[in-house]
């Protein structure tokens, strides 16, 4: 048997650029040799949406978790994109929207996805409860973070 030859400051690169870029994968092969780095993804965290709402742009939806203090009194959350890609708002063109303002939705449904490296990732809801807003478009780039639904 053989001993792997590992290259571990191409691996800290390709780390790197998972972090930077805000990926989740990235995977690169020469010959038969293939190296894939993958990171777990992390739950956002809910910010309360401001007071002052013309502070927020009105459009169409992404995902972050709520606060165990917001969901207890029932405030609005904001769920925000966990990685870079373009946010599509229905399952294919010309089929209806996941969800539109005003649907009530169930902790884990989807709300959109974002396209990722030609990976459809669902942004799914981190808790049950109503959508308020829809803060982008459909098909718009959006960066990681991004505010993307508001769930009351």
């Amino acid at each position: 048997m053989s001993a792997i030859d590992i290259d571990t400051a191409l691996i800290e690169k390709l780390a790197e650029l998972l972090r930077k870029g805000g990926l989740s994968e990235i995977e690169i092969s020469q010959g038969e040799t293939r190296i894939r780095v993958a990171r777990e993804r992390m739950p956002a965290v809910s910010a309360p949406v401001p007071a002052d709402r013309s502070q927020v742009a009105a459009a169409e939806p992404g995902a972050i978790e709520p606060s165990p203090a917001a969901e207890a009194h029932g405030a609005e959350s904001t769920v925000t994109a966990p990685m870079v890609g373009t946010v599509y708002l229905q399952p294919e063109p010309g089929a209806p929207p996941f969800v539109r303002p005003g649907d009530r939705v169930e902790e884990g449904q989807t709300l959109l996805i974002i396209e990722a490296m030609k990976v459809m990732n669902p942004i799914r809801a981190p808790r049950a409860g109503r959508v308020g807003r829809i803060l982008v478009a459909n098909a718009q780039p959006v960066e990681y973070g991004e505010p993307l639904l508001v769930l009351e």
